[in-house]
């Protein structure tokens, strides 16, 4: 007789029919999550795993934005699973940013938003990033000014204004991210932007817009009207 088959086969089956009749909003995160852990661990079930990534990081995106040492720590993900995990957070990074390359930043503002979030949402630590424009308010590159603790960047307007100049930038966007997860921008927080403000005009640099990334809200500083 033939050995019977594993019972998550069927189970895959009817999880990637769903995914194709209904698309991912009809999956739960760590349904989502299984189904690309299907390719990662073939010969085993994978809901287990997927639902124990889910409970210690939370949320589908949390999981692959998860550092490696701490991935490997979850029962049933191993060193090629992890990596294959922070592949797929590679690629979403790189689809976030091709939506702002080529192209005026300030005319699709949502896709804007959505990069920033993909860069930034889930750093354990605050870290803050220029985005450099040029005449035509296309991105020249995205750089990291400042690393600190998480609850701190430090980022010097000299510094910034220099970049730009190097750059031949003619405008930019601020952006940083608060791990703690409250978006709320501090009093340091206007107080350097207004600094960067001042400095920018000296040399015709425009500032766009700062933004807060924390973990579920985005807040802009011309939306709140500081900017």
């Amino acid at each position: 007789m033939a050995a019977e088959k594993p019972h998550y086969l069927q189970h895959r089956d009817r999880l990637r029919d769903r995914f194709k009749s209904s698309g991912k909003d009809a999956l739960a995160d760590y349904e989502l999550l299984e189904l690309y852990l299907f390719n990662s661990i073939p010969r085993r079930d994978v809901k287990p795993v997927a639902k124990a990534l889910i409970a210690r990081f939370g949320s589908f995106a949390a999981a692959i934005a998860a550092p490696l040492d701490q991935l490997i720590e979850v029962k049933g993900v191993g060193d090629k699973t992890a990596l294959d995990l922070k592949i797929v957070q590679a690629a979403a990074r790189r689809l976030s940013q091709e939506n702002v390359l080529d192209a005026p930043v300030l005319s699709s503002w949502t896709a804007l938003m959505e990069y920033c979030r993909a860069e930034l949402q889930f750093e354990p630590k605050e870290q803050f990033r220029v985005l450099f424009l040029d005449k035509k308010n296309r991105l020249i590159t995205d750089e990291i000014l400042g690393q600190g603790t998480v609850d701190r960047a430090p980022v010097y307007p000299r510094e910034v204004i220099k970049r730009a100049l190097d750059l031949h930038s003619t405008a930019i966007i601020l952006a940083h991210n608060h791990p703690s997860g409250d978006p709320t921008p501090s009093q340091s927080d206007m107080d350097m932007t207004q600094k960067i403000v001042e400095a920018g005009k000296t040399i015709g640099l425009v500032v766009h817009d700062h933004i807060i990334i924390g973990r579920n809200d985005i807040v802009s500083f011309k939306t709140l009207g500081i900017l």
